[in-house]
């Protein structure tokens, strides 16, 4: 079982002095391009239910909030299509898309999804569902898991449209990984949600939450 170790990041202080002087936009994002990632880390804590990013790839681990980071997807993500119609919500196969594998590659990010911050016995069924809400950027993109058919194995996928759909189950104290697949390089937002029901029937949700991913460069 892991342990974590809240550390105020250098940009939430300065963000924080910055905004009291009306000068936050001043803050330069911490980029995160290797290692253990956990994206969307849901925490619920003083009737609150919020989303960070929990950076595992340094010794002690970091949290921040997502304004806070850029993700980046390197030109080493690139992935070529493979045939048959279980691949083509990725695009034509033979293409190059940018994907963040499931299985960890020393050398990428590997974007994590956690409900590990989540206390059981809160929500029912100690579950949350976390929504992707909007993707501005120059393409698609994609969370999926490998498998037979991994078409059938997707959480998030703006290719189709984004509805109620794109969402994605997470249990307090899970820890998973899939696929994060973008189909162009650029810049990216993505946009996402945690909704909850607790036990007593009240349903809470967070705050729509912006992540920024730069891919391919």
């Amino acid at each position: 079982m892991r342990t974590f170790k809240r550390v105020l990041t250098v940009t939430g202080v300065a963000a924080a002095s910055l905004s009291m002087a009306g000068l936050a936009s001043a803050v330069t994002p911490v980029t995160l391009s290797k290692g253990h990632v956990d994206v969307l880390d849901v925490e619920y804590a003083s009737g609150v239910l919020d989303l960070h990013v929990h950076d595992e790839s340094v010794t002690p681990d970091v949290e921040y909030s997502p304004a806070d980071v850029v993700l980046q997807a390197l030109p080493a993500s690139a992935y070529t299509v493979p045939s048959g119609s279980c691949y083509s919500f990725l695009g034509t196969a033979g293409s190059t898309v940018y994907r963040l594998p499931e299985v960890q590659n020393s050398n990428l990010l590997w974007p994590g999804i956690s409900g590990e911050h989540l206390a059981t016995g809160v929500f029912q069924n100690d579950r949350v569902q976390a929504q992707l809400v909007a993707v501005s950027g120059p393409g698609k993109f994609s969370v999926y898991k490998n498998g037979l058919c991994p078409g059938s194995t997707k959480s998030f996928d703006s290719g189709d449209g984004i509805s109620a759909a794109d969402s994605k189950n997470v249990a307090a104290g899970e820890h998973s990984h899939a696929n994060w697949a973008f189909s162009a390089t650029g810049t990216y937002t993505l946009t996402f949600k945690v909704t909850g029901t607790l036990t007593n029937g009240t349903v809470v949700n967070s705050a729509n939450v912006n992540y920024t991913f730069k891919v391919g460069a």
